[in-house]
């Protein structure tokens, strides 16, 4: 099996840290920021690591998996004071919606999230270690790593110092020592969340939190260490160096692992930005099964675009694969074999082994489902086969049987939506609209049918929350009559067709 290494630029047999024999993997993974919603870009990102994670488990491997929770941090700070609420207040709500964003798409959840707030002590330690090796300095309440302590600063992100430094200005009061040298510990500012320190009250830099999160929950070096290709540089690159530095032992990561960026238009997705589409929106829209296979058709270092018209497409693939999970081995020919699934086994182990190339393992489960129908239609048994290929779906974390199902009459999703808006007003409950995310009511096409289930749910869900039982359980029932079935489990609400 090779991956691509950031560190090397190139790719590499992948061999654990622990030898050649081992089949434990230790793996890290950056968490979100949560001060509002997660988007697609996030998604993409927590699935290519998901499948990556997946995969790995597919090939024998033991994988200690974490990803950690950015809880505090200037965003969330300016928020929360925009909003009038604590900064827990604010980064708890949005890391549940994370984690019910998580769940929905099937995505596996760490063995571990850790919360910045609550791994202070450990990085304190960290800070004082280096300041005491020589690696950092206080300024003014602030401790700064030193870039110049180190020989091979930039390693990860291919650049030099001087390059770096072309254009950096320093920050009035800062006092750094370099215009590189970056924070370790903030000097709190009045009115900001703070911890006691040696150097006074404060709050910890970005990459402190990361390094302290893995060596105290990984060990000072591990296998596998991802994220998105926007954190190369500053954020891993500053992590690795403090890493090295405070432990003494190299590498601090043997693979580094980046995917390409998620674009709407010619930019990248971002909450900064603001042009963004929300996790749950997509979900309200297409199923889980069909977000992954969008994402999984691209090479996972590779940018991708988003696109209604290749969601719509992805949609149509899930619905095929699923098709051939609901088809009934009713063989009627005695002498006919059974498909021989190790040719597909066998092209799908080596195109993920190249790499991770997912685009190429969906190929091999269409050239299954393909072949699969061709046998049902010639009386052959495909039980074997369709077990087959539900394996090698999974590793990709395909269900085929959580999607949306079509067929709907047009019209009275819409009624239905229309209606209970209404009653909504009647009972001056305008808020529960908003909280939703209802800003327009769309026609009634199939795609739109699917999509005002999805708003009507919404609107289930935060009558629920605001105690409005009646009227949640007026739209269970009514959706149940025009044939939607769903369940509340772990956080969320999934639904499908009644057939």
């Amino acid at each position: 099996m090779k991956i691509f290494n950031t560190l090397s630029g190139q790719k590499e047999e992948f061999v654990p840290l622990s030898g050649a024999k081992s089949r434990d993997i230790l793996m890290y993974v950056c968490g979100v920021t949560p001060y509002s919603d997660s988007h697609v870009g996030h998604a993409m990102s927590y699935i290519y690591f998901d499948v990556i994670r997946r995969y790995l488990k597919f090939r024998g491997y033991t994988v200690k998996y974490v990803q950690n929770l950015t809880d505090i941090d200037d965003k969330i700070i300016d928020r929360a004071n925009r909003l009038g609420v604590s900064v827990n207040e604010l980064s708890g709500k949005y890391i549940q919606g994370f984690f019910d964003d998580m769940t929905a798409l099937n995505i596996l959840p760490a063995d571990l999230y850790p919360r910045a707030t609550q791994e202070i002590p450990k990085m304190l330690e960290i800070v004082k270690s280096l300041v005491d090796k020589g690696f950092a300095y206080p300024a003014k309440g602030s401790v700064y790593f030193r870039v110049r302590s180190v020989a091979d600063y930039g390693k990860l992100s291919h650049r030099t110092l001087d390059s770096m430094e072309a254009g950096i200005r320093v920050e009035p009061g800062e006092e750094k020592e370099h215009p590189m040298d970056f924070v370790l510990w903030k000097a709190s500012k009045p009115g900001e969340p703070s911890w006691p320190s040696s150097w006074g009250p404060g709050r910890p830099g970005w990459h402190i939190e990361c390094s302290a999160m893995s060596v105290k929950y990984l060990g000072e070096q591990i296998d596998i260490h991802g994220g998105g290709q926007d954190l190369i540089f500053p954020h891993h690159e500053n992590e690795l160096v403090q890493s090295e530095s405070f432990t003494g032992k190299k590498p601090f990561v043997k693979y580094w692992m980046h995917n390409g960026l998620l674009r709407l238009g010619e930019e990248k997705m971002s909450k900064s930005l603001g042009n963004l589409v929300t996790i749950k929106e997509a979900l309200s829209k297409y199923s889980a099964d069909a977000i992954r296979l969008f994402v999984l058709g691209s090479y996972y270092r590779s940018p991708l675009t988003y696109s209604t018209d290749a969601l719509e497409a992805a949609e149509r693939g899930a619905g095929r694969l699923r098709q051939v999970m609901e088809l009934k081995d009713n063989s009627t020919r005695e002498d006919a074999g059974r498909i021989d699934v190790s040719p597909y086994q066998q092209r799908f182990a080596e195109v993920m082994d190249d790499d991770f190339g997912t685009a190429q393992a969906i190929a091999v489960l269409f050239d299954m489902a393909r072949d699969i129908n061709r046998a049902k239609n010639a009386g052959q048994p495909i039980e074997n086969a369709r077990k087959a290929l539900l394996s090698l779906a999974n590793v990709l974390g395909l269900t085929l049987n959580e999607a949306l199902k079509t067929g709907f009459e047009a019209g009275p999703f819409f009624e239905l939506l229309k209606e209970m808006s209404n009653k909504i007003r009647q009972a001056k409950l305008e808020q529960v609209l908003t909280q939703a995310g209802l800003s327009k009511d769309g026609g009634e096409t199939e795609a739109e049918a699917q999509e005002n289930i999805g708003k009507l749910l919404r609107i289930r869900n935060v009558l629920r929350e605001q105690k409005q039982f009646q009227l949640a359980d007026e739209i269970r029932g009514r959706l149940k009559e025009l044939g939607v079935v769903f369940e509340d489990a772990a956080g969320q609400t999934i639904w499908k067709r009644k057939i």
